[in-house]
This record gives structure tokens, sequence and C-alpha cells, in this order.
């Protein structure tokens, strides 16, 4: 675990759109934010999950896969088998206004954009195996190397991409039989049938995996922390690889918390534990060496969830339960889990927020994996008017925050307080101390933050401007979730008054709190 304290931004790579992205946030848009934040005297940027989704999804939690880049954060324009095409200039009258309609939409619209990238990520394709690999370009070579490196996962993955396309993107489960429960010569006869599409998925996740090496490389000195989604939907490439390891009597959720009365059901498919030790964790371990290759660090979605697992059966007759059942089970399951993770060699924190046994808190601390510090929930609920924990009392192995990706921005939270709650949260000593050297109530709040005990900070950048826009709101279906996009676009930030204020604001509070500027980060 790295001892140093270390403060980051928050901000989904679909917001970070520049003016040659397609209408979202690019691989090639992220290191642009990141010299910005880095003037910031920030050292991470942390972003949300960027592995693939289903096409009618939005959410990046929707895992497709744990293994896949999403094409939809492919930067075209950057794409060398698309400029030998002629690049935007060679777009049809259809796909010009497509592509001006998505730039000048205010959220990002996501079907639109990937049918739009697929088009032309297909005529590349084309041009690639015509124009590269007949000759045994140097470009060639890097493709055969990536197949053969990522062999583990891509083979399959690109497999059942090719087979749900072909059988009009329904479930693995209703293809003919043989198909969904994998018989050998069923398989072999598809990679037969659908060679061409299998390398044009290949194809594509290469080009994925180059543009964000690129991107990390380019965002050098700060380093890049992901989000790794808790679970992955039934119907993807590796429950179809590993169905044994999988339930599929019953969905995992989570029991009412603070964010929904009656809790939650995502859906997903419960793993089966005791299959998944008999090798060892091996599917488990192949997502964690995964991880840990696109990320300097990553968060834990979920946490919990790995120690016990919220199954609601589908038959509605049998209440929901957990698995493991018991404490002393759960613990050890957990612990073997997340060391999993810790010997990927990554630096992990942990999503523990919502209903979290005292156990599994105490487990983190004693394998040394930051918890999450919301300020806003962080009180002495069993004390007399619940005063809320000065931010110098959050525990050092802790990442300090002012809220998440499921929650109100810490602007329209303060709004909607009452004048005694806004007084209780006045009266924290470190933020009371900002406020009477004449400090804004919002930016005392982040300089308490900053000032906090926790190893890690991080701001999301819509409290760091003051902004009300969320990025999802939970339990609610809704066309706004997952869609917001910065008011301005990242290759004119230093252009802007405003962003360029409040960067120069946050690397003095960062220096003044004495946590590393990223020029120091390694």
């Amino acid at each position: 675990m790295n001892s140093r304290r270390r403060s980051g931004l928050l901000v989904p790579l679909f917001s970070l759109t520049s003016t040659r992205s397609w209408g979202v946030g690019e691989f090639q848009d992220l290191p642009v934010f990141a010299a910005w934040a880095a003037s910031a005297g920030q050292s991470f940027v942390q972003i949300l999950p960027i592995t693939e989704i289903p096409e009618a999804e939005t959410s990046p939690y929707s895992a497709l896969t744990a293994m896949a880049l999403d094409p939809i954060y492919i930067t075209l324009p950057a794409l060398d088998d698309f400029q030998a095409l002629g690049g935007e200039g060679s777009l049809s009258a259809a796909d010009v206004a497509a592509l001006d309609r998505v730039r000048a939409a205010s959220r990002v619209q996501h079907h639109e954009i990937r049918a739009l990238k697929r088009r032309h990520l297909r005529r590349a394709f084309a041009r690639f195996i015509a124009s590269e690999v007949p000759n045994g370009s140097a470009r060639a070579q890097r493709f055969v190397a990536f197949m053969r490196d990522e062999d583990g996962w891509l083979d399959d993955y690109a497999l059942f991409q090719s087979l749900r396309a072909r059988h009009a993107l329904e479930p693995w489960w209703a293809w003919p039989e043989p198909l969904a429960r994998r018989h050998a010569a069923a398989l072999q006869s598809a990679r037969e049938q659908q060679r061409d599409e299998i390398y044009f998925r290949k194809y594509v996740q290469w080009v994925a995996a180059e543009q964000w090496a690129d991107a990390r490389r380019q965002a050098r000195p700060l380093q890049i922390f992901g989000d790794v989604p808790f679970m992955i939907s039934a119907d993807s490439p590796d429950v179809w690889t590993q169905q044994h390891e999988f339930r599929f009597d019953g969905t995992v959720g989570v029991p009412p918390d603070a964010f929904s009365e009656t809790g939650q059901n995502w859906g997903l498919p419960p793993w089966r534990w005791e299959a998944m030790a008999e090798n060892d964790y091996q599917w488990m371990r192949r997502r964690a060496r995964r991880s840990a290759s696109l990320f300097d660090g990553f968060r834990l979605d979920h946490l919990v969830g790995l120690y016990r697992t919220y199954i609601r059966p589908l038959d509605k007759t049998t209440p929901p339960y957990f698995a493991p059942p018991d404490e002393h089970t759960q613990a050890q399951l957990g612990e073997i889990l997340v060391g999993i993770y810790q010997d990927s060699g990554a630096e992990i924190v942990a999503e523990d927020l919502g209903t979290v046994p005292d156990f599994v808190r105490a487990s983190l601390q004693r394998l040394g994996v930051p918890g999450v510090k919301v300020m806003r929930w962080e009180r002495r609920w069993n004390w007399d008017g619940q005063p809320y924990i000065d931010t110098s009392e959050y525990p050092e192995t802790s990442v300090a925050t002012t809220g998440t990706h499921d929650t109100e921005p810490l602007a329209l939270w303060w709004e909607n307080l009452s004048k005694q709650e806004r007084a209780d949260m006045e009266r924290m000593p470190t933020m009371q101390r900002y406020l009477l050297q004449g400090a804004p109530p919002l930016d005392a709040a982040l300089r308490a933050l900053v000032e906090s005990r926790s190893r890690l900070t991080i701001i999301p950048v819509q409290d760091l401007f003051g902004w009300r826009d969320r990025i999802n709101t939970p339990a609610q279906v809704s066309d706004e979730n997952w869609t917001w996009r910065l008011p301005w676009r990242v290759d004119q930030l230093r252009d802007i008054s405003e962003a360029r204020a409040r960067a120069e604001t946050l690397a003095d509070w960062t220096r003044e709190a004495n946590r590393n500027p990223a020029k120091n980060a390694v």
C-alpha cells in the first residue's frame, strides 16, 4: 500500500469530451484532462468502469465482460486506418449530420454514438486487413502479438460477440444447445464460419488497448485509478465460458439501505463460491491481473459482496439470503478474494458503503485496504445530536470524499439541508476553522476534506466547481443517468478563466495540506 498522502479528482471518462471527440469522452481525451488536473496539484484521476457494456445499456457498471474495453471510447481520428480512408472527410452526408448532432448535444448520446463508431470501425478494419496484414507491417505484427498475449480471454470474448451478433443479440442461453453449452464441435464450426467477424472483434480490442496504453503514458506523471464493477451480466462471455461457476436460480442485489427502502435487485447471476474455490478462483485471479494491467490502482465496487452475496431467489417462495450464510465463512471468503486483488500489484481501495457489517470493515483494516469516508455520512450516529466526525479523525487507511457517482453533488446536497443541519455541519472543527477565515461553506467543506487524516482524498469534479449535475440516481431508470458531460471541452480548460482559477485554488489547498503534487507521482 502506498503510504503517501495524495489527492485526486473523480470524473467519468464519458464526461470528458473534447472538440475532436465524437460526443463522448474518449481514451485520447483523458491525458488532456489529466494535464489540467496536474496543474491543480492532483496526483491521480479516478474514473468509472471502462469495460464493455451491452449495446442497450448506458451504465458503466452493467458490465458485459470483466476483460474487454468498451469501443465507445476509441478515438477514431487517432486511428491510422480511419485516417488512411480520409478521416472525417470520408464520412457520408448522413454520418456528418449524425456526428454534428452528437457533438452538439448537451449529454452523451450513447446509442447513436455506438452505431456511428461501429460503422467506421468496420471500415477501418477492412482497410487494415487489405493494406496492413498482407504486407506484414509493424502494425500487423503488433496485432498478432496482442492476440497472442491476450488469448486467455480474447478468443472466447471474440467468439461470443460474433455469435451474439449472428443470433440478433439474443442471450447465449437462447442459442442452439450445442453453442449454448459449448460443445467442442459446434465451437470449432462457429470459429470457421465466423472467422472475419471474430477478427473484427479482436481488432477493435487491439485498437482500444493501444489507445488506452498510449493515453496512460501521456497522462504521466498522474496515475489513473479505475473502478471494477462488482458483477457482470449473465449474458456475457465470462458467464458463458464459466457456467458451472455461476448460479441461475437467483439474482444478486442489496438489502434495504440509504438508497432504497426496498433494496435493489441488479438482475445479475450470483457466483457459486464453492465451484470457484475448486480451481483456486482462477477467473477472479484473471480479472485481478487484467485490472492491474489497465490501471495504477482501482476501486473494488460493492466490496461487501466479496464477503457475502445477497441473493434474491427467482421462485419468490424463498426469502433473500446471504451466501455464505455465516460470519466466519464470510470473513474467510472475503479475505481470500481481497487478497487476490492485492496480489495483482495494483493499489486497491474498497467501496464499503451501504449496509456493511462491522467485521468487514475490521477485515479491511487488518488487510490494510482503505475504505471510503463520505463526509456527509460520517457522523456519531449514537451520540446526542449526531455530530459530524471531524475529518482529522478519519482513519489514515481510508479514502475521504465529498460524494460518489451515486450521490447528489455537494452543492445540491447543501441547498437541500435545513438550517439546523447546515449548522451541524458547520460545527465540524476543521470546517469551522475555514469558515471563520471567511471561506464560503462549500470551499470550507472541500478544505476540510483535503486536510483530512485520510491517506487519499477524492473530489468529484462537480464538487470542485459547485455544479449541481448528477451522474446517476440509484434505483431510477432515467435518460439523464450516465449521460452528463462537462460544460467545457477538456482541450479548452486552460483557456477558461474559471477552470484556471479553480485549478490554482485546489493546487494551493493540496500543497498546504502536504498532499503530494502530481510531479512527484510514480
